[in-house]
This record gives C-alpha cells, structure tokens and sequence, in this order.
C-alpha cells in the first residue's frame, strides 16, 4: 500500500484565528483538547484542555481561561453529549460527559453535567470542572490516552490506551457504573495514546507511536472482535514521526474526514472518513500577527458547527510544542483555527 519512504507532500498554510494562555507547567506539559458544544448557545461553548502535570483548562471560543482545577497528571481528554431518559423513561434531557486519562491515580475519570445547568453557570461566569469526578474506574494498565463514544448496542463508552505496551481497554457506564468490557491489543505497538470514536459509523480511529507511526481503524461489532484492523497510513505514506492527535470533523452523519497530526514535519493530515479511507491532504497552522504557529503537535480535536461569527463552519483546536515559536520550549498553550480555513485551504 504504501511506498518505501516517506512521501512528499503538498502542505497549504492556515493561520490561528486565537490562542490561550500558556499552560501553567514548564516544558512538555500542555497535551489534549476537547470540544464541547453548546447546543443552547453555540457561542458560548467551551475548550477544555489539558496540562498534563497539573490539571484541566477550560477556556472560551476566544481562547480565554474560563477555569483550570488542579487534578494531577490528567493526560488526555475528551467529550460526549447524549440525551438522558431515567428508570421510568420521563425524558431528562441532554447531559454532558468528560472523560480524562488520570496518570496519577491511574484511572479513567468521568465528570457529567446536564446541559441546562452547564449553560447556568456559563451564563453566570462561575462555571468549573471540580476537582472530583462523578464516577471513576481503576485501570489494569498504565493509563496514557482516552477516547469517549456513545455505541448504539454498549451505549456511552471510553478507550484507554496504554504507556509503554499495545493493550486496549473498552470500558462502558451505565447505571451500574463502569465496566470494562474487554482489552485487546492495537497491532503489537510499543505505544498508543490518540484516539477518536466515530460512532455514527462505529469505528475506532488509533494512532501507534514509536518506531512505526500507524494510523488504524477498527470497525466494533457486537461481539467486540478486534483481529482486523485497517491500517489507513503509516511512516512510509503520509506520516512523519508520530500520529500523536486524532479526530474527525463530519460533514453529515456519516461523512466527513479523519485529522491526524504529523508531529515530525508538524502538520495535520486528512483522511476520508470512511473505507477505504483514502488520503485527501495537508496543512499547517502558521503565524499570524502576534500569534506564532504551531508546532510538535500532541492532541487535537475538531467540530463541525456554527458557533459563531469566527467558526461558521467549525473550530480545530491544536496543542502547540513550541509555543514562543524557538527551539526551546517554555511554556505550551493551545491554538484555535477557523475550520473554514482549512476546507478553502484544501479546496473542499
């Protein structure tokens, strides 16, 4: 499938359209977005961020810190919105679930919030992610990268990858709480940690990371068989360095395109959502005024609604490595980009 080297490719340039505040944490800290939208009040929904040494950020679609809790090692994280009926089916409304990587504790964390209460104290300014979690499950591995869902048969589920081995988790919550549902491996990779579910089309999207650089889907079933997966790309197509980031921006329920980062030639390549997932193109987030551009990127996450004036057609959101744009890191942050960019940047 792919040739013996590295591939050339056309890069196009984007420019940010905002930034946040650095991170707290010197060095390697600033790592994994997640997008929540706000479906009352699109404008006013939320990026929560993370400092992978520290804690969580919550910041506004102008990149503006809106909270940060200190929660420890939190690696990764990630968002799901789904409607809620309870016991006697009286229809509860939408609620919100956060799900995050805790290294320290070594554990998947979830927060959730219904949506009406959420947007209350959006509006009031006093909204905050609290520093213990609705509900919290210990790993059999070493905690690295998560990834929620919301799977038509095991209903709101999470991904945690592993550091330092190929081992999978599925674990799924329900009223009983979490369950793991099952491990399995992501090829024989020395590394995983970026992952996106689709769940419309209920496919895993994970990267490998180390001495391959892998993009693989896996397509779930319900009898949760993993054996096959397709390797989308790898080190000798379109990758360079690690697959550190993944996501996917729709363009209908089951359309749209898989994001990686490239972290070796630090650029985002796209990928047709579905099979045979075929390479579409690059870009690169430049400087723009008093914004430097991105580089080294770790986590990203994209969405695909009007939120406001900045984001008519959605927001990518990148982990920036080098955020004073030298070669020595200082202090991360996290850069924000109009997605209409990139679609008229790639000619889509």
């Amino acid at each position: 499938m792919f040739s013996a080297s590295f591939i050339d490719k056309d890069i196009q340039v984007v420019k940010p359209s905002y930034e946040t505040p650095q991170v707290v944490s010197k060095g390697d800290a600033a790592d994994d977005p997640a997008i929540w939208f706000n479906k009352s009040n699109p404008s006013k929904s939320l990026i929560f961020g993370t400092d992978k040494r520290s804690g969580v950020y919550t910041y506004n679609l102008n990149g503006e810190k809106v909270n940060y809790t200190e929660l420890g090692n939190i690696n990764n994280i990630d968002t799901r919105t789904i409607n809620i009926t309870d016991d006697d089916g009286l229809d509860l409304g939408p609620y919100s679930f956060i799900f995050a990587s805790n290294r320290t504790l070594n554990s998947l964390d979830i927060w959730a919030f219904s949506d009406t209460n959420m947007n209350l104290a959006i509006d009031n300014n006093n909204f905050n992610l609290p520093k213990k979690p609705y509900i919290r499950a210990k790993s059999d591995v070493e905690v690295y990268g998560v990834c929620g869902g919301y799977d038509k048969t095991f209903g709101l589920i999470a991904f945690l990858t592993a550091d330092g081995s190929s081992e999978i988790e599925l674990w799924s919550y329900s009223s009983l709480g979490l369950t793991l549902l099952t491990t399995f491996k992501n090829g024989n990779a020395i590394q995983s940690e970026g992952c996106v579910y689709d769940d419309e089309n209920r496919t895993l999207f994970i990267s490998e990371e180390q001495d391959r650089g892998i993009l693989r889907a896996y397509n779930i079933d319900d009898e949760l068989d993993f054996s096959s997966p397709i390797v989308i790309d790898n080190r000798s197509g379109y990758i360079n360095g690690d697959p550190e980031g993944v996501t996917i921006y729709k363009t209908s329920e089951k359309e749209g395109y898989v994001i990686v980062s490239s972290q070796g030639d630090d650029t985002f390549n796209l990928y047709d959502r579905l099979s045979p997932y075929k390479y579409i193109g690059s870009f690169k987030i430049g400087h723009f005024k008093e914004i430097d551009g991105v580089t080294d990127t770790d986590g990203i996450s994209a969405i695909n609604f009007n939120l406001n004036n900045d984001f008519k057609r959605g927001l990518f959101v990148a982990q920036d490595g080098t955020n004073d744009g030298k070669l020595k890191v200082k202090r991360q942050n996290f850069k924000l980009v109009s997605f209409d960019e990139i679609l008229k940047s790639l000619d889509l």
